[in-house]
């Protein structure tokens, strides 16, 4: 069932059949529209300007290779399709929009003309796919280098190294790759000089310790102030959506830590709630309180790196190995309940990998005493510093209206003044139990992006001291069929349990016919893995839509007339991680 069918009903009053061809129901319940190649874009002008409660945000766009798909029932034929993913903050609702292509390498309009953000969405397609956008002002690869040959995410692309032959880097080829690595300003719309001035361009990383990673920044200078930046990413990319299409639905969980490394199960929570909304899987209620705290004691971890580091960033020595002693705290805990630390991988479709040991709650009522006077510290000696207020109240700053339009979510968009918090708006896993509340700002500037953070941590306290205190009896996983594995202890008593056992240990669940995709509250932002599954042991398409990819996207827009030290204050507030943004 979709939705909103009264949201269908003003879209099919509007436009007929011309413009929509087709509704498709869904495993997560959002409003699909198949629309028609030529006037696609009509649609969504209407639903980001015209229709009642707009969708303003363009929280993703992507592209399914349809070509190897064995069951699209209910669907118009496509050689590919480019997927919109809509959402509305008054109605609290999203639509996707689905537009279906044929041939082997389709051209489709840009909306780059409608939302800016659409522009590094439409590179990463073109660079995955093959699908070219008219119109699109820069139309170039994004993630991978301009010499590799071929699309990846087109499905006779090789998915493994053993389907391809040596990688040999010979003289020609590395020729080839210093010239594109060479930094032509005209390439990309920017002058020289002007009768007034001569621009400088100045390149910062790969190699630099502000961009906390391989990311590289050619910023074009009139003096010190800064006119233009050109981002220039992919350097991590390591093609998760793909291996995400190879490896069983099980075997995939963690490929998910190593998404933003910093983020731990948060990364297992958005992938196995998309693979049970699928499937069908409810989970007992001991384990989604289970994943909550967990997911709230990683939410603290990642904000104190955050924290150290851009103090660090701004000069100040000491804060770093504070926060990161205190982490520590956090991974001792994480390695007494899991066994793992910064990437313990230990979410599962149905539940968690095992029960919490004895002494859990010791271990982190210990720490929920301690941490309150340490983040108090921490306040008076970083937030409150002078210098730390110089370097970033007023700075880097973007309106509410700004950071819709760019795709921005999380803490980034809430200290614009937006009430945004997915497990507030859309609880998921239980939130909707918990008491807690969700810190914004006003300014938008790097000074109340770091004020919200500080909250939030405190909140997730919170949070964490409510599981402490409520954990549930009973199962700590599902006792659905594709909840795998079986409990071991059946395994010894039931020949059947024993072959299922094994069946979906070696091959993975085969999880229904299906897509879905669940937005959840990371650290850094919203997280969602929109999945489709052609009723297999491995999903026909995984896409991850993280948030470190808007948000750098909107960089050069939030740091034009600022200096070089200031970029580097914005660039520690926004709070991003390289693997999150390159996949």
């Amino acid at each position: 069932m979709v939705s909103d069918q009264s949201l269908l009903s003003a879209i099919r009053e509007r436009y007929d059949e011309k413009v929509i061809i087709a509704s498709q129901n869904t495993s997560d319940n959002v409003l699909t529209i198949w629309a028609d190649p030529e006037r696609f874009t009509e649609l969504l002008k209407f639903l980001k300007t015209a229709i009642n409660k707009p969708f303003r945000m363009l929280y993703d766009l992507t592209a399914i290779d349809e070509r190897r798909r064995m069951k699209t029932p209910s669907q118009p034929k496509s050689d590919f399709t480019v997927v919109y993913y809509l959402t509305s903050f008054e109605r609290n609702e999203d639509i996707r929009i689905k537009i279906p292509l044929t041939g082997d390498y389709p051209t489709i309009k840009s909306i780059t003309d409608i939302w800016p953000c659409a522009n590094w969405y439409e590179r990463e397609v073109f660079d995955m796919f093959g699908i070219k956008f008219s119109g699109h002002p820069d139309l170039r690869r994004i993630l991978m280098p301009m010499s590799w040959d071929g699309y990846p995410l087109r499905k006779e692309h090789p998915a493994r190294a053993t389907e391809m032959g040596p990688f040999v880097l010979d003289d020609q080829m590395r020729e080839i790759a210093d010239h594109d690595l060479k930094f032509r300003p005209e390439e990309w719309g920017l002058q020289s000089h002007t009768d007034e001035t001569d621009f400088m361009f100045l390149n910062i990383g790969p190699q630099h310790p502000g961009t906390h990673g391989l990311l590289r920044l050619v910023l074009q200078l009139d003096g010190e102030d800064i006119v233009h930046i050109v981002p220039d990413i992919g350097f991590h990319h390591r093609g998760a959506e793909k291996m995400g299409e190879r490896q069983s639905w099980h075997t995939f969980i963690p490929y998910t830590d190593r998404i933003d490394y910093l983020n731990g199960v948060i990364n297992n929570h958005a992938y196995v709630l998309s693979v049970e909304q699928i499937a069908g899987i409810t989970i007992p209620d001991r384990a989604k309180v289970i994943r909550i705290m967990m997911a709230e004691l990683f939410r603290i971890a990642s904000h104190l790196v955050w924290l150290g580091t851009y103090a660090q960033d701004l000069g100040q020595m000491s804060p770093v190995f504070f926060t990161f002693n205190d982490r520590e705290r956090i991974f001792d805990i994480v390695g007494a309940i899991t066994g793992g630390r910064m990437h313990p991988s230990w979410f599962r479709i149905g539940g968690v990998a095992h029960d919490l040991p004895k002494g859990w709650d010791e271990l982190i009522q210990n720490f929920v005493d301690y941490f309150p006077k340490r983040l108090q510290e921490f306040e008076n000696v970083i937030i409150k510093n002078r210098i730390f207020k110089a370097r970033t109240v007023g700075i880097g700053a973007f309106t509410a209206d700004e950071a819709i339009e760019w795709g921005i979510t999380g803490a980034m968009l809430r200290c614009t003044g937006v009430d945004w918090d997915y497990r507030k708006k859309r609880p998921y896993s239980g939130y909707d139990n918990f008491e807690f509340d969700i810190p914004i700002g006003k300014n938008g500037d790097c000074f109340d992006r770091s004020i919200v953070r500080m909250e939030e941590m405190r909140q997730s306290l919170r949070i964490i001291r409510q599981c402490i205190y409520n954990m549930p009896e009973g199962s700590y996983k599902s006792d659905h069929p594709l909840a795998t594995p079986p409990l071991k202890e059946k395994t010894m008593t039931d020949i059947e349990t024993l072959i299922t056992h094994f069946l979906e240990v070696t091959w993975g669940p085969v999880i229904p016919e299906g897509e879905a995709m669940i937005p959840i509250e990371a650290s850094k932002g919203s997280n969602g893995y929109y999945l489709v599954s052609d009723g297999g042991t491995s999903s026909y398409r995984s896409r991850i839509r993280t948030p470190s990819f808007p948000h750098i996207q909107m960089l050069p827009l939030i740091s034009r007339g600022y200096t070089i030290p200031d970029l580097l204050s914005i660039l520690g507030g926004l709070d991003f991680v390289l693997a999150d943004l390159d996949r």
